[in-house]
């Protein structure tokens, strides 16, 4: 077990005679033997494992979901397996803890084997004791032959795992996903050990940490399911977003406005898909202007803008992550859609860098320009700088005090997809067909900015959508989202008047 171990109150008493036992493991209904129905993405996530399979061929490789971490006492945080183990195996929201896909080579590539732990029979003291794993506390697991059938993978219990590392360890490369289970990585490297691999610690981590990035890689382009995953994500997004608009009314007044929006969205993002993909952001006022602003504990007045940066996660772990500025009234003053404007400007004119064939960094450097070109108008950059000075990479970016963060990020199983991948291959990365991103530029004017106009200050607007290279180009998978300032302002007089919703 890789489980964080969980306070266990000397208080609570299990019944534990033989009578007991015998009655409640009595009078149950016989399982359902009928045949569970292949999984849709079982075909793709074996592809998946294949092509990893000719990547490394030999070697064993072991990619854990991780364990459950303790919220408090005997509680849990709400478990979500590790990205590469869901990719490869298909599992999503219904993983089970401590799970463990191996791929054992074999002459012709690699077995696969899933390694977890199964439905406990109902004359075990698990299902009637146990309050972390029993099925009379939290509901019930797959039985092997269920995986098997709905996965085409191979299984066995978790309890097994041990021996199947020691297996040839002094003869066989065995790499592991470091930083999805460190009790499991630590059990690995003691293997290791015991068996006098010929290759040094630190070689053996630079192993694994080759496998962790590679397993990123794999994941840039995202094949047909995936996009599918991702349109069900943007969709239920869409609806999270109307939900919204429909209650900024009811949110004004109240001492904390903003998690009023942030339970709207999640009540949606429960509904709809597994929940929400990050933690929401609902910013209004000069909280706009803080990035990562997930404290939501602000009012929302009439007049501000109010910055919703919000993503659902389906059932697949693929989440959206589109952010919209919205006027809390429904209409724009003059110097909000004054700074709006330029902001959709900038998004403009990242969208139109998407396209196959330009490095991802150039969404950014495209945008950079328009921010840039708007501030330096505005007169806000020091005297003397001209735009050209601003946006040297080397001795430039004085109007980066208003937008301090990039333009874009890799979208799919996770936010911010694809992290382990090195800088050359990340931000000089060329774009390619199936690659799923975001596009959002941003302008910031802090309360007590001294360097802003006055009329400016408090103002933060965000403009977030997520975009998929194509073959000629890109779709813009969110389009459905209005974005122009007219288009918001009519999108929000449509979900009140409940045309919409």
């Amino acid at each position: 077990m890789t489980s964080d171990e969980q306070v266990k109150a000397s208080h609570r008493n299990t019944p534990t005679s033989d009578e007991f036992r015998a009655f409640i493991a009595s009078g149950w209904a016989s399982p359902d033997a009928a045949p569970v129905p292949r999984a849709e993405v079982a075909d793709h996530a074996a592809r998946r494992r294949a092509a990893l399979s000719r990547r490394f061929p030999g070697e064993r490789l072991i990619i854990p979901a991780g364990g459950l971490k303790v919220r408090s006492n005997d509680t849990d945080y709400t478990f979500r397996p590790h990205t590469a183990f869901a990719w490869l195996t298909g599992l999503g929201f219904d993983t089970e803890p401590d799970s463990v896909l191996v791929l054992d080579p074999k002459p012709d590539g690699h077995e696969a084997i899933l390694f977890f732990r199964p439905l406990a029979p109902r004359d075990s003291e698990e299902f009637f004791a146990d309050s972390r794993f029993g099925e009379f506390w939290v509901g019930p697991r797959p039985t092997m032959r269920e995986l098997e059938q709905r996965l085409g993978l191979g299984t066995r219990h978790i309890d097994s795992l041990p021996d199947v590392l020691a297996k040839d360890a002094g003869a066989t490369v065995v790499r592991v996903v470091r930083g999805a289970d460190g009790e499991l990585a630590r059990l690995v490297d003691e293997t290791r050990a015991q068996a006098e691999t010929p290759a040094s610690v630190t070689q053996q981590h630079e192993a694994d940490e080759e496998l962790a990035r590679h397993l990123s890689g794999m994941r840039l382009c995202k094949d047909e399911w995936e996009v599918g995953e991702m349109r069900k994500a943007i969709a239920a997004t869409h609806r999270g977003f109307e939900a919204i608009i429909a209650g900024l009314p009811e949110a004004v007044g109240k001492e904390r406005g903003e998690r009023w929006v942030e339970g709207l969205f999640g009540l949606y993002a429960r509904h709809d898909g597994n929940g929400i993909g990050y933690e929401t952001i609902c910013a209004s006022g000069d909280h706009a202007n803080t990035i990562h602003w997930t404290k939501n504990t602000g009012p929302v007045r009439e007049g501000d803008l109010i910055l919703v940066d919000a993503g659902v996660e389906v059932d697949s772990l693929y989440t959206a992550d589109i952010t919209r500025t919205l006027p809390v009234t429904g209409r724009f003053t003059d110097v909000q859609r004054k700074i709006y404007e330029a902001v959709l400007e900038a998004q403009e004119a990242g969208l139109a860098a998407v396209r196959p064939g330009n490095k991802f960094s150039d969404i950014h450097a495209a945008a950079n320009v328009v921010i840039a070109r708007r501030l330096h108008e505005w007169g806000l950059l020091p005297q003397g700088v001209t735009l050209e000075q601003t946006l040297d990479r080397e001795q430039g970016g004085w109007h980066r005090r208003w937008m301090v963060h990039g333009t874009s990020h890799h979208l799919g199983m996770d936010v911010h997809d694809c992290q382990m991948l090195l800088r050359q291959d990340y931000m000089d990365g060329e774009l390619k067909p199936g690659m799923i991103l975001t596009v959002e530029p941003g302008l910031y004017f802090k309360a007590d900015d001294l360097l802003a106009p006055e009329a400016f200050r408090g103002i933060g607007v965000r403009i977030e959508d997520n975009v998929l290279v194509t073959e000629d180009g890109h779709e813009n998978l969110s389009a459905a989202m209005p974005r122009t300032a007219d288009d918001v302002e009519a999108w929000i007089a449509r979900v009140r008047s409940g045309a919409a919703v």
